[in-house]
């Protein structure tokens, strides 16, 4: 349908918790089609609808060759974890290593209200998790070290995207739920 802008770090809408979708219509059915087609033309690996200015609780992934979407998603997570460096499409060119679990089983809805599961391990349990963190206001950048995260804030204020003007929106480390580090 259409390619849109995403948004970059340091709009307010990245770091907002977005609202469950409870309308499945023509409207819902767009915003995925405008999602995957704006993943695609990126590309990226996944993108949610916050990147796209909509706090909706919707994201779409393209891992292995495989294309789809889940809405409303609720997780469960391995305890076992990895390291891998992550990037993001609203943090342009950039990637640190990020420790997420290993595997995911989430639940939740197609763009038609149905239930969906997927469940994977390795680039699509890191791409669910990352876009899930998407629709509760958290940036992988709020997962790293410490001192990679000290890292990281510099390479954005150094990148050339990066407005020094936009809004920003601060959360600590230290305000992110125990149970996502």
């Amino acid at each position: 349908m259409a390619i849109l802008p995403i948004r970059l770090f340091g709009d307010p809408v990245l770091r907002t918790p977005a609202a469950p979708v409870e309308t499945f219509d023509k409207e819902l059915r767009r915003l995925v089609q405008d999602l995957t087609d704006t993943m695609l033309d990126a590309p990226g690996a996944g993108l949610a609808a916050p990147q796209l200015g909509v706090s909706l609780r919707v994201f779409t992934w393209w891992v292995d060759d495989e294309i789809g979407h889940l809405i409303n998603p609720v997780l469960d997570l391995s305890d076992e974890t990895q390291d891998g460096d992550e990037g993001c499409l609203s943090i342009p060119d950039l990637a640190f290593p990020t420790r997420r679990a290993l595997q995911v089983v989430a639940t939740g809805q197609n763009m038609y209200g149905e239930p969906v599961t997927i469940s994977g391990s390795d680039l699509l349990a890191r791409c669910v998790q990352h876009e899930t963190d998407h629709l509760d206001g958290v940036l992988f950048v709020d997962r790293l070290d410490p001192q990679v995260r000290k890292e990281a804030m510099k390479a954005i204020r150094e990148a050339e995207w990066f407005a020094e003007d936009a809004p920003q929106v601060k959360v600590s480390p230290h305000q992110i739920s125990a149970r996502w580090l």
